[in-house]
């Protein structure tokens, strides 16, 4: 029998990029900053907490997309690992901020 690759894990954390705490999406896997988008490299599949390395990811670019809206492209500044996630947008607990997706769209 396969494994699933996708588990839900929706908790809140502290951004250890930016400080601030972040609250659980109450829908999906939140796995980054909705405020400066950097994430943690914690996650072989997207939920299972799996990965050694604990790097911090930097989101590098955001590319559109027309099913999911935005996916954010980050990179662990640890290992290397590229990792890509769909962007928290309206309506939910603190979607993504905008500005800085449009921005990184803009270097992709």
């Amino acid at each position: 029998m396969e494994e699933k690759r996708f588990q839900k894990n929706d908790s809140g954390f502290t951004c250890s990029n930016c400080g601030r705490e972040v609250l659980p999406m109450g829908r999906s896997s939140r796995n980054h900053c909705p405020f400066c988008l950097w994430s943690l490299h914690l996650d072989e599949n997207p939920g299972d907490r799996a990965a050694e390395c604990g790097g911090k990811m930097e989101p590098y670019s955001v590319s559109p997309d027309p099913k999911k809206g935005y996916v954010i492209h980050h990179r662990c500044q640890k290992c290397g690992a590229e990792r890509n996630c769909k962007a928290a947008l309206a309506p939910c607990t603190q979607p993504d901020d905008i500005r800085l997706l449009i921005a990184l769209t803009a270097k992709h």
